[in-house]
């Protein structure tokens, strides 16, 4: 018997799911997916590359099959994601693994046409995957239907917090049935997100596979210090003397993505880069050309790269730390996923100590601090204040968040983005 099976999956989701490599689950599969067949409501912490995606579309497809659906198909499970990526890669994910059922999918999020979408929906579907603005638009427009919606996945519930989707969460909840299934899952929970849970949950099963703020154990991460103008010059070096075959790197802003991604393919590494000022085409053609090998480097602001979801990334790097402790977790989560070893390197420069020092303080762990040959720090240097895009600058220890792809909410103070996770366009309150 497949240690699927003994979960009390059905053959045909256990065969989809040895067709994608799969044998054993992983911890957040293993505990979720018999209360979630159970029909209670779950609330997971789980960092991301825990297998979480499957933990909730395995059992949500097995009930779904347990019960036909009606012979009006309107959406029965609705999955909110915070970005376009996550959000197209958990329908792959739904398709994949009810490849051998009569399940139909959608998703839907901005930067793309919306009349597609109307067709979709009035051809019939079950299982809806949407970001929280472009689902709004439909709703207004009442080209979708909730009135059957019978499980509510919220996925990545923190992040939706760090977008600024909290209210716009709350405006779906409150267009769905009010006896429904309800599955959050968050790698962190900020008193928000405890508190979104408390009123969205009915007595909720807790799934927690690891601690706040900790980092999978099975990356190897390092820090290196170095002077914020050799930056660039060691991340080239790295590549060539660590024959790096493929790694994602994150900037704080979406202009110096730009500039180090045309400085990596001048060094003849083949780089591209990924953020909110992208076209949803160029975004997907730059996630294309990583995931098939023929880029070396994927250049990534925090807000576009959540999602993404790579077999096998050997190596992350943070060109600048967050402004924010818990995107560090987020960022170094694209490696080491599902169970596998992987690899985070850090430049920090004198202007990011602190940053780093709030990142030990988040995951309980110092780090050692390193140095490259021919590239060690200034130790004349002064810190200079951290450049994040926003016109009246950022401040150091994480009290502000970089507007590297959105802008805070004047109202509640939390961030909001310009062109939302899913292209929306945003308007500042107040």
């Amino acid at each position: 018997m497949s240690d699927f099976s003994a979960l009390g999956l059905p053959e045909d989701l256990v065969r989809a799911v040895t067709d994608r490599g799969y044998t054993t689950p992983t911890p957040v599969q293993r505990q979720a997916i018999p209360v979630i067949l159970e029909g209670r409501d779950v609330i997971a912490g789980a960092q991301t590359g825990t297998g979480k995606t499957a933990a909730f579309v395995l059992p949500m497809l097995a009930l779904l099959k347990q019960n036909p659906h009606p012979q009006r198909r309107t959406p029965r499970t609705l999955i909110l994601t915070p970005t376009r990526e996550l959000a197209a890669q958990v329908e792959e994910s739904v398709r994949h693994y009810g490849r051998h059922s009569n399940v139909r999918s959608l998703v839907i999020f901005g930067g793309v046409g919306i009349n597609p979408q109307i067709e979709g929906l009035r051809r019939g579907v079950d299982i809806l995957v949407a970001t929280p603005g472009r689902l709004l638009d439909h709703v207004q427009q009442r080209t979708v239907d909730l009135s059957q919606v019978e499980f509510f996945v919220l996925d990545e519930a923190d992040r939706m917090l760090d977008m600024g989707f909290i209210r716009d969460i709350r405006k779906v909840i409150a267009v769905l049935p009010k006896q429904r299934q309800n599955l959050l899952f968050s790698a962190t929970f900020p008193p928000e997100i405890k508190d979104l849970a408390a009123s969205l949950m009915n007595n909720p099963a807790e799934v927690e596979i690891a601690r706040q703020g900790t980092t999978a154990d099975q990356i190897a991460q390092e820090i290196l210090l170095v002077d914020r103008n050799k930056k660039k010059e060691l991340l080239v070096h790295l590549f060539e003397e660590r024959r790096w075959t493929q790694a994602l790197v994150f900037t704080r802003t979406k202009h110096l993505a730009n500039r180090l991604a045309e400085h990596l393919e001048k060094a003849g590494i083949p780089a591209m880069a990924i953020h909110g000022n992208k076209s949803q085409t160029a975004r997907t053609k730059a996630l294309a050309e990583f995931k098939s090998g023929r880029l070396r480097a994927l250049v990534a602001t925090d807000i576009a790269a959540r999602g993404i979801d790579i077999n096998e990334l050997p190596q992350v790097v943070n060109f600048e730390l967050p402004m924010v402790a818990e995107d560090y977790v987020h960022r170094i989560g694209r490696t080491a996923r599902a169970g596998a070893t992987g690899a985070a390197c850090s430049l920090v420069c004198i202007d990011e100590h602190r940053l780093l020092e709030s990142i030990e303080r988040l995951t309980r762990h110092r780090f050692a601090r390193n140095t490259v040959d021919g590239y060690q720090p200034d130790p004349s240097q002064r810190p200079q204040p951290i450049e994040t895009g926003r016109r009246s600058g950022g401040h150091q220890g994480g009290q502000n968040r970089p507007s590297g792809d959105g802008q805070r909410n004047k109202q509640g103070g939390q961030r909001r983005p310009a062109h939302g996770g899913d292209g929306r366009q945003r308007q500042r309150a107040g």
